[in-house]
């Protein structure tokens, strides 16, 4: 797992959530951001497809389970 990659989606979340303070380990999931709801996860996937330019399909949205998933597939859809 990139620490580029995950610094990177950090900065996502910070500037969507308007948190500055906010600091995502590979363990995070929605319950561990405030604000974190089904309206947020959409803009969250569309933040971070334009962040890293690619495109997720929704089978691979829906097997989300936590941030380092997202990684995972982020890092997967760059190779």
């Amino acid at each position: 797992m990139s620490n580029d990659a995950l610094s990177t989606l950090n900065e996502v979340f910070q500037e969507l959530f308007d948190d500055e303070e906010l600091v995502i380990v590979p363990e995070t999931t929605a319950a561990d951001v405030a604000g974190w709801d089904s309206l947020m996860h959409v803009r969250l996937i569309l933040a971070v497809e334009k962040a890293f330019n690619l495109r997720f399909k929704s089978s691979e949205i829906d097997s989300l389970k936590n941030v380092g998933s997202l990684l995972t597939l982020i890092e997967a859809k760059q190779q």
